[in-house]
């Protein structure tokens, strides 16, 4: 009996050793094909010309000045919303401001025309200061800018008047002080497209 067994366990043992070679001869047709993409972001790139907003001396209450600011879109997307934020501070030369100095100078918003004459916006530096970006582009760029968007390699003028403001009262308190103003643009992106 057991050599039965080891008889049968021999011819299995062959039949499976044929079985492997003869599977891993077999030969068929195949082919194969590649496919590949790219996702290459664009840029939102906004530049504004000049880059100092204002530097003058020797103003007085009363005094007015016009200055144009080009807005860039220099990125590869248009630009569907400008903000701009304000910030400030002043120096006290003398130390005896009970006044917010920022109070006293009004900006104005023109329309982008030949005689720069019609106003979008008017406010004080001090309520500009108080202002969301999201508030000041509501009430400026949607207006000066086509819709508030700016298409690639286009430029657009935004043009500004500051007004010193004479109240007619005393305003000793500024003689000699600065005001140090900064502004920031920030540009953003519409609704996603389908391409």
């Amino acid at each position: 009996m057991e050599l039965k067994k080891k008889l049968g366990m021999g011819i299995m043992t062959g039949i499976m050793g044929i079985s492997l070679i003869g599977g891993g001869t077999f030969a068929y047709f195949s082919d194969s094909a590649d496919a590949s993409g790219t996702f290459a972001a664009g840029t939102l790139d906004l530049s504004v010309q000049p880059t100092k907003i204002i530097d003058i001396s020797n103003i007085a209450p009363g005094d007015s000045m016009t200055r144009v600011f080009e807005l860039h879109n220099d990125g590869t997307l248009d630009i569907k919303d400008v903000t701009l934020g304000t910030q400030y501070s002043v120096v006290d030369t003398k130390g005896d401001n009970t006044e917010d100095f920022g109070k006293y100078i009004e900006v104005e918003f023109l329309y982008n025309m030949d005689q720069y004459n019609e106003i979008i916006y008017k406010t004080t530096l001090d309520k500009l200061k108080g202002m969301s970006p999201k508030a000041v582009s509501e009430k400026i760029f949607n207006e000066a800018l086509d819709g508030g968007i700016l298409k690639v390699g286009d430029e657009h003028d935004l043009v500004v008047k500051f007004n010193f403001i004479d109240n007619e009262g005393d305003q000793n308190q500024f003689q000699g002080d600065k005001l140090k103003l900064s502004w920031t643009f920030n540009a953003t992106q519409g609704k996603g497209r389908d391409l």
